[in-house]
């Protein structure tokens, strides 16, 4: 943990009124009601909350003040030697710090400990979880990270970061940072294991003649030939298109659908009328709903 000063922005003679009105302040702009969600603020309420407690109990922050205890609130032993074993001069303290180090070669370290892990949480476009990017976040010291996202990541995917999360007591490593993975919706594409989905308008006579129609994958457009008599519902492949992981590689099946315009010209409709009538065509009879 950080020095509790350093924490809430005091020195270290503040008076308890000072301190007391230095956390409400703080408290009131980083309390999780006040923003929710958002992780990061969540834990500088934390780091705040905590140098409060050091510092409002005058027990306590009279020992962190002597050295005998750490931030956390861990005791400290080079502390525990001096208040067992000082005399009240400096030069006694001095005395006593040769002493140690005479017996034990040097000064005994207080306890290691690892610092927390700390959870952040990242929204990321359909698109750059898909193929792969850089999102930036901001920890909670307030410094900000690049973050690679690999290709095909899914939707809550946890990636570590190694060394940082809060910092460890006594010398202690820091803890982990682990980043959520969220990721927004796309307005076309949808993912399927490796594979990619996307519903495909096209028009009547697209479907009847057949044609040439542009198709959007998560790689770019490409070309794809309509075969004539494709109905609604038809899919198509597109061999390759889809995501690629560990040496496999998805494909992207587009599932046609026709449209028809808001008005529908008269000469269309006389048309299908005169063709409706020469021909005995039941849909409905060959998928056997009839």
């Amino acid at each position: 943990m950080k020095n509790p000063y350093e924490v809430l922005g005091l020195a270290q003679s503040a008076a308890q009124d000072e301190i007391k009105a230095k956390y409400r302040n703080l408290a009131k702009e980083l309390h999780p009601d006040v923003n929710p969600g958002d992780t990061i603020v969540e834990q500088r309420f934390k780091e705040v909350t905590a140098a409060y407690e050091m510092l409002s109990d005058e027990a306590k922050r009279a020992q962190f003040d002597r050295g005998e205890i750490n931030a956390d609130g861990s005791p400290r032993m080079d502390g525990m030697f001096h208040r067992n074993f000082r005399g009240g001069s400096g030069q006694g303290g001095a005395e006593f710090d040769d002493i140690v180090a005479d017996l034990f070669g040097r000064r005994r370290r207080p306890r290691q400990s690892k610092g927390q892990s700390v959870t952040y949480s990242v929204r990321v476009p359909f698109l750059e979880a898909m193929r792969g990017g850089v999102q930036r976040i901001r920890l909670h010291d307030d410094t900000t990270l690049d973050v690679n996202i690999p290709p095909a990541t899914n939707d809550g995917d946890s990636l570590r970061l190694k060394g940082r999360g809060m910092p460890g007591s006594g010398g202690g490593p820091n803890g982990d940072a682990f980043v959520e993975i969220q990721i927004d919706p796309h307005p076309h594409f949808t993912r399927d294991g490796l594979d990619i989905r996307i519903d495909v308008p096209i028009s009547l006579a697209e479907a009847v003649l057949g044609a040439k129609v542009n198709i959007p994958t998560i790689h770019g457009t490409v070309a794809v030939k309509i075969p004539a008599g494709s109905s609604s519902g038809r899919v198509l492949r597109l061999k390759g298109k889809g995501l690629s992981k560990d040496g496999k590689e998805g494909d992207e099946f587009a599932k046609l659908a026709i449209h028809l315009p808001d008005s529908v010209d008269t000469k269309l409709k006389d048309f299908v009328k005169s063709w409706t009538k020469q021909g005995d065509y039941e849909p409905r009879k060959k998928s056997g709903l009839e």
